[in-house]
């Protein structure tokens, strides 16, 4: 299954490498040798992540620091990193706890620490191992203790009631619905092709028409980490593709989204925000006291996939992990059924005949 599909991750990389560079242009100039070390080992995505992180962490160091307050950030020598101590790094760690940036108050738990100080000590391992800097304080951090957060997913009851929701709108309202006349096909389509697929929906909104094969009912997606995956799906999900692309064919999209299998109602191609909204909706027809988003109905995927084989390599190769630990991390725990199940296969006695 050759195609075009990438032109829609090529663009989205342009976007990322267009916001480094105006980040970059608040950075200290020494950041951008940084970042060029760094380009062939990382995605444009987790670049533009850690610039953002690095800004904050020199904001913090130019409001905080005398010394450095006299600066401009971007004329910031590389020598200043060995001026940064121990106590200065724990005192930014404490200050993203709970800050306030343009009138806007920002805080961040420990996984929001833990991205932070990774980005940190990414910069300072850079220059280090170069034998640029003499010393590496971030180092000498600890990583924040990281809580695991209980699994969030629908029970196959509320899976099925929320398809029935997509089906029919039943529990919108009456704005709601009037979309609904518009989009129910696509969004049948869509929501159950993330049900029964476990697809990122990064993944969905890339899918390009020469990314399916119904010969072999597979679809190559993009997977993180820039290579190309087969994930195959059943009849349920045949079903409503083919109900879709149907009608899709029908429509004449925008231009730079013809190929793009689901579109807007502006019949571009549909975003991540709109299908995070879409799936809201829907879900909040079935439960308010869980918050569903496109990540929650992977996880809904992976469980159940869990559950029904007992493999949980099988899942780790289906969801597209690179390491098998992710995925037993968030999924061998969820469910005892398979202990529960090995407690009963050994016996240590025969029972007697009766």
């Amino acid at each position: 299954m050759q195609g075009n599909s990438d032109k829609y991750y090529d663009e989205q990389d342009k976007i990322n490498i267009r916001k480094l560079r105006e980040v970059l242009d608040t950075l200290p100039r020494f950041c951008r040798q940084y970042f060029r070390g760094i380009e062939e080992n990382t995605s444009t995505r987790t670049r533009l992540a850690y610039a953002y992180d690095l800004r904050t962490f020199f904001e913090f160091l130019h409001e905080n620091n005398r010394a450095l307050a006299k600066t401009d950030i971007a004329d910031y020598k590389l020598d200043m990193l060995d001026r940064i101590m121990r106590e200065d790094i724990e005192e930014y760690m404490e200050y993203i706890t709970l800050y306030d940036k343009e009138g806007k108050e920002i805080s961040n738990d420990e996984f929001g620490k833990a991205r932070k100080i990774s980005a940190l000590r990414s910069l300072y391992n850079y220059f280090f191992k170069a034998e640029l800097i003499e010393t590496n304080p971030p180092a000498l951090i600890r990583t924040p203790k990281l809580h695991e957060h209980e699994i969030i997913r629908l029970e196959p009851d509320e899976v099925a009631r929320m398809l029935d929701s997509v089906e029919a709108g039943e529990g919108l309202t009456k704005s709601q619905k009037k979309f609904h006349e518009k989009t129910r096909t696509r969004d049948v389509a869509l929501i159950t092709l993330l049900l029964g697929t476990g697809i990122r929906v990064s993944e969905c909104v890339g899918l390009d028409f020469n990314d399916i094969d119904f010969n072999s009912n597979g679809i190559r997606v993009h997977r993180k980490g820039g290579y190309d995956a087969v994930v195959y799906f059943g009849d349920e999900v045949e079903a409503a593709l083919l109900d879709y692309i149907a009608q899709r064919r029908e429509v004449v999209a925008a231009d730079g989204s013809e190929n793009a299998v689901f579109l807007s109602l502006q019949n571009k191609r549909i975003s991540v925000r709109a299908v995070e909204n879409l799936v809201k909706k829907y879900a909040s027809t079935v439960t308010t006291l869980k918050k569903i988003t496109p990540h929650k109905l992977r996880s809904t995927y992976g469980t159940e996939l869990y559950r029904e084989s007992g493999d949980i390599y099988l899942v780790a190769d289906v969801l597209g992990h690179k390491d098998v630990n992710t995925t037993r991390k968030h999924y061998a725990a969820q469910d005892d059924l398979n202990r529960r199940r090995a407690a009963r296969m050994v016996r240590l006695r025969e029972k007697p005949d009766t």
